[in-house]
């Protein structure tokens, strides 16, 4: 049986039981067309699908192989720890280890808590900052996506964007009447919304690097205004690092440029591949939190032994290997040789990349916010896409999603990436 036809085998079997075949929607490649890959195992930089058919991996799991899939001294320490259990609903030593690691790590974050996805780490942050302030409303950024929260699914990216889909059915519109979305890289729309609703904001909320509608940077002092203006209204500043913690620097953009919001929302890295993330922030917010405070915050796996274990690890690996500058480097030079290799072709896409994170938008528009990264050509992307598959390399099934590289990922590797992201280039514009 050909690849295609066993994955479109196991996709037709998943779609009876599973609702649209998979468990998380942008798996589904409806925004590539196609049946989408099953994946069997992966080590270090490659992934094998069901069929065993091999490939150069820049999706990384949506961003959490910093060191690659399956590095082989995480595992063994893993598999010694599950000897002891797999969880206990109890309070552990090594969370409290992990804890003060982490703070370490992310000064702002005096004190915190473990959950076990992003998207709950960004639901108990926003429960907090309403808790804590008074207040009901909350500003967010346009694409920004932080997960499946009722709260933030206004004008968001990732899956969403994929889908062309504003807004989500089932989020009650008086619940979206409580979030106002703003552009990116616009001061002047966040002042006129705090002019208006000052005094009714909560937190505004937003990835310091937007990875989900595609890599877009920051312009120069944006984040420093924003800062600004939030504390000027005696409201909150939530950053998302999911994906940006621990993946520009060890200690994530709000080191890099020296912030400290009130609230920080980490995730992805961390677990180092387990379900794993974290919420935290000033001292006197945090203790709003049950059972100190009145602000109710729960979760039987959260401080995971496994993953606790995973995230001892990743950290562990980060202070002694310090791997950041190297990788940062190595990218580099890949984004250069590739931007080089587009101008001198005349395509019309654009490269938003930073450190070892990068999106190809097909558009000739430069990137600075989501209005301008939906004028690119999700039928090109499309193209692309399946081109570079067909040459072994995966990429995130979706125009709107961040790649990243992984220290694994050698000069070679991504000269071999360069070649078949300039074939696949060809082929799609």
């Amino acid at each position: 049986m050909k690849t295609q036809d066993r994955m479109a085998a196991l996709f037709h079997e998943a779609e009876q039981v599973i609702p649209s075949g998979v468990n998380s929607p942008v798996r589904a490649f409806k925004s590539v067309g196609g049946s989408p890959v099953f994946m069997a195992k992966g080590k270090g930089p490659w992934l094998w699908d069901e069929n065993g058919t091999r490939y150069l991996d820049f999706c990384a799991s949506w961003g959490p192989m910093l060191f690659g899939h399956a590095p082989a001294a995480l595992i063994t320490r893993v598999a010694r720890e599950l000897r002891n259990g797999t969880s206990f609903g109890t309070a552990t030593a090594k969370e409290v280890e992990l804890a003060f690691k982490i703070r370490h790590l992310y000064p702002s974050m005096e004190k915190l808590r473990l959950v076990s996805s992003g998207t709950e780490a960004v639901m108990s942050a926003v429960r907090l900052a309403r808790g804590a302030t008074g207040r009901k409303k909350i500003i967010k950024i346009d694409g920004g996506y932080h997960g499946h929260v009722d709260s933030l699914l206004v004008k968001a990216g990732s899956g969403l964007a994929t889908f062309g889909t504003a807004d989500s059915a089932g989020v009650p519109e008086e619940l979206a009447a409580l979030t106002i979305s703003i552009p990116f890289n616009d001061v002047t729309a966040l002042s006129e919304a705090m002019q208006h609703d000052g005094g009714q904001v909560a937190a505004v909320i937003l990835e310091p690097v937007p990875a989900n509608m595609g890599v877009v940077l920051p312009e120069k002092n944006y984040l420093a205004r924003i800062e600004e203006l939030v504390h000027a209204h005696k409201a909150l500043l939530i950053f998302d690092e999911v994906i940006t913690g621990f993946r520009l620097s060890a200690g994530g953009l709000q080191q890099v440029f020296g912030m400290k919001p009130d609230l920080t929302c980490l995730g992805k890295i961390l677990g180092g591949g387990f379900p794993l993330a974290a919420f935290g922030g000033r001292k006197d917010l945090m203790d709003h939190l049950a059972p100190k405070g009145p602000v109710y915050q729960a979760g039987t796996l959260s401080g995971n032994p496994a993953a606790v274990t995973a995230a001892l690890w990743m950290l562990e690996q980060m202070e002694k290997k310090q791997p950041h500058a190297a990788l940062n480097k190595r990218a580099g030079v890949f984004f250069k040789k590739l931007q080089r290799q587009i101008t001198q072709r005349g395509l019309p896409v654009q490269l938003n990349a930073t450190g070892s994170m990068f999106t190809l938008f097909f558009t000739s528009t430069p990137v600075t916010d989501y209005r301008s990264a939906k004028t690119s050509d999700t039928q090109r992307y499309a193209r692309f896409f399946h081109s570079c598959l067909e040459q072994g390399l995966y990429l995130a099934p979706s125009q709107f999603e961040a790649n990243f590289i992984s220290t694994t990922h050698t000069a070679a590797h991504l000269e071999k990436a360069l070649e078949i992201f300039l074939t696949a280039l060809e082929a799609a514009v």
